[in-house]
C-alpha cells in the first residue's frame, strides 16, 4: 500500500494489513502532518529509498539519554585512606598494670633505702673504714668529717718544766687510745719541738710501754726530755711514721 501526504507529497509503503476497514490517522515523518487514511487496494509498487512511517498516530515524546558514570573500582590503599578513623578517646587504652608499677616503686624504694643504710653506715664507722682502708681518709676530708687512718687517738696532751740534778727537763704527759671495733699495734710515739718560725728544733720517739691496744682502750704516756732547746716554742706529738 502506497501513502502519500497531502501536505508535502512524501510517499511511503506500509502494509495494507495495519489498515482496518474504517482506515487510521497516520503522521508524516517527513513534515509532521497528521491525516485520516482510508483502507484502499492497490497495486504493488517498487519501494522507494524513504523512511517508513511511523505507525502510530502520535509518537512518544523524546526520551533524553541517561549516562551511567564510569565505574570505579577503589583500592585497598584508597579504602584505607577514605575509612573513618576512630577518635582518640574511642581508641582502646590498654589496661594499666597496677602490678608492675608497685614492683618498680618497690625496686626504688628498696634502692633509696640501701643508699641511705650505706650513707649511714660510712659516717657511722668512718674511722674504721679509714683504717681498713685509708684512701677513704681523702674522701672523708672532702665531705667535712676528717678521720684517723692509725685508729689509734692521741690526746690530753700537756707539757711541764722540770729540773733534775741541776738540769732543765721537759716533762710532756697524755693518752693513746684505740677508737676502732679491733685491737691494733701501738707504735714508737714521736716529739718534735719547734721555734717561732716553725722550723724544726729537735725531736725523738718514744714507746708506750704497751704492744698493743683492744678497742676502746686507752693508756697514758710519758716522756722527758734533758736540755732541751732555748728556742723551743712549739711541740707536736704524733704516732712515729705519721707526718700530720
Amino acid at each position: 500500500m502506497i501513502l502519500t501526504c497531502p501536505q508535502c507529497a512524501t510517499r511511503y509503503q506500509t502494509d495494507a494489513a495495519l489498515f482496518g476497514a474504517e482506515g487510521r490517522k497516520v503522521r508524516c515523518v517527513k513534515c509532521g502532518n497528521i491525516w485520516h487514511q482510508q483502507a484502499e487496494l492497490v497495486a504493488p509498487v517498487e519501494p522507494e529509498s524513504v523512511p517508513l512511517p511511523d505507525p502510530e498516530p502520535v509518537p512518544p515524546p523524546p526520551r533524553r539519554a541517561a549516562y551511567a558514570p564510569a565505574a570505579y573500582s577503589a583500592s585497598e590503599s584508597d579504602a584505607e585512606e577514605d575509612a573513618p578513623q576512630p577518635s582518640a578517646r574511642a581508641q582502646r587504652q590498654p589496661p594499666i598494670d597496677w602490678g608492675g608499677r608497685a614492683g618498680v616503686a618497690a625496686g626504688w624504694i628498696g634502692l633509696a633505702v640501701l643508699v641511705l643504710v650505706i650513707g649511714w653506715s660510712g659516717m657511722r664507722f668512718r674511722q674504721e673504714i679509714a683504717t681498713l682502708w685509708p684512701q677513704s681518709a681523702s674522701l672523708y676530708a672532702a665531705l667535712g668529717k676528717p678521720v684517723n687512718t692509725t685508729g689509734l687517738a692521741i690526746g690530753h696532751v700537756s707539757y711541764r718544766n722540770e729540773t733534775q740534778d741541776g738540769q732543765p727537763v721537759l716533762a710532756i704527759t697524755g693518752q693513746l687510745t684505740n677508737i676502732t671495733t679491733h685491737e691494733i699495734l701501738v707504735p714508737p710515739i714521736r716529739v718534735t719541738l719547734t721555734d717561732n718560725d716553725k722550723r724544726v728544733l729537735y725531736n725523738w720517739s718514744f714507746s708506750a710501754n704497751i704492744a698493743s691496744l683492744k678497742s676502746g682502750q686507752t693508756v697514758k704516756f710519758v716522756t722527758r726530755l734533758s736540755s732541751p732547746p732555748s728556742g723551743a716554742r712549739h711541740l707536736q706529738v704524733r704516732l712515729a711514721g705519721i707526718t700530720k
